[in-house]
């Protein structure tokens, strides 16, 4: 019976057809929407993520995010390294700052700046040249994709050619200050999306416009036979500051964009109308599949099949449709991060993006089979006699 069950469903090749079209851009829809909401999520975290080595954050108490910056002065490093179960703690300086480039326009940077002594906060990976090369004077380091693009220049004798990269040993002026280009890095995409130039935390403060407090963030590493989170309320209750593990941070800054952005509603609103959609199409497309067939259940049923075996069968079928449908669209989906995964569109589809995507899918086609199994409960064997 269930080999005739599929026999049925595909014998009809347009409304089979048509089924799989529905399934698949209402799978392709949310899954690549919910991957690009999670890309998005992902680069607003992404400088914490690549300042792996400490494992605690201190700052004002007034942050709320990573881009929140309120400066502190350079004395709450030494009450931090004070805190019994602080292994070290060092400085880092994080800002906005204009940079000149070589033809004279103007670009918005990132700015870090990391201590002098330990180069502590310093990018995950280097593409040329070493971190090091941060000791030399003047030197900065910029990442690999901002000296390609918003850094890069552009021949005045050919403008429509493809912009010259920033190399490696160029010049830059920094807020009216020198600053030579000591080696290229690779960092994960923020969500400014500006360039991001490293350099030494009193060289940072150099080109920083003069404030009385430049401190931005105190990392710390706590002792490894400590509790992080016992080291941070230490922190918070010996210096009045705020102190969060990794972990924390991460989640502080997400919660702020998820609470006081449009971000959540607008991706939101494209994953409804794809689940929406794809109830719609499937469950009218399928329901009508079934109407057409309906003689072939009405034979089941008159050779003594009960509804339990016809409820099988349609949840067969359905489950076969939503199946394939979902594999194509979340295959179209993998290709289409795969293409533009390297590119400004953010995209990121962790396993549990698949499995919101499949249970979305199974949802639609639950929805389907139940309209169909309405109709055929109601059927009357005796359908198959009439002309």
């Amino acid at each position: 019976m269930f080999l005739y069950a599929i026999k049925i469903l595909t014998g009809d090749r347009g409304k089979y057809i048509g089924i799989l079209i529905a399934l698949t851009f209402a799978a392709f829809i949310i899954t690549q929407q919910a991957a690009i909401f999670a890309g998005i999520m992902a680069r607003t975290y992404s400088f914490i993520s690549d300042t792996s080595q400490p494992n605690i954050w201190v700052m004002d108490r007034g942050v709320q995010f990573i881009d929140d910056i309120k400066p502190l002065p350079d004395t709450e490093v030494l009450r931090v390294r004070s805190v019994s179960g602080v292994k070290w703690a060092v400085p880092m300086y994080k800002g906005l700052l204009r940079v000149k480039k070589s033809n004279g326009q103007f670009e918005q940077c990132i700015l870090v700046g990391i201590d002098n002594a330990t180069l502590i906060g310093g990018p995950p990976e280097m593409v040329d040249g070493s971190i090091a090369n941060l000791r030399m004077n003047d030197g900065v380091i910029v990442n690999e994709v901002g000296a390609h693009t918003k850094l890069a220049t552009r021949n005045p004798l050919h403008p429509k050619a493809a912009p010259i990269p920033l190399h490696i040993w160029e010049t830059l002026d920094i807020n009216d200050n020198r600053a030579v280009v000591v080696g290229l890095c690779k960092v994960a995409r923020t969500f400014q999306t500006q360039p991001v130039i490293y350099t030494t935390f009193s060289r940072a403060t150099q080109f920083a416009p003069k404030e009385r407090k430049l401190l931005s963030f105190i990392l710390v590493q706590s002792d490894p036979d400590i509790n992080p989170q016992v080291v941070c309320n230490q922190i918070r209750e010996q210096t009045g500051l705020a102190a969060y593990t990794r972990e924390q941070f991460i989640d502080l800054t997400i919660k702020y964009y998820l609470k006081n952005t449009g971000i959540p509603l607008n991706f939101g609103v494209s994953v409804l109308l794809g689940f929406i959609i794809g109830t719609a199409i499937a469950g009218q497309t399928f329901y009508n599949f079934t109407l057409d067939h309906i003689r072939f259940y009405g034979t089941f049923k008159a050779m003594g099949a009960g509804n339990k075996l016809l409820t099988q069968m349609v949840i067969l079928q359905a489950l076969t449709v939503g199946g394939i449908g979902w594999g194509l669209g979340t295959g179209g989906a993998c290709l289409f991060g795969f293409l533009f995964g390297e590119t400004e569109l953010a995209f990121k589809l962790p396993l549990s993006l698949f499995l919101f995507s499949g249970i979305a899918i199974f949802l639609i086609v639950a929805i389907a089979a139940m309209l169909s199994l309405y109709k055929i409960f109601k059927l009357e064997p005796a359908i198959v006699f009439k002309s």
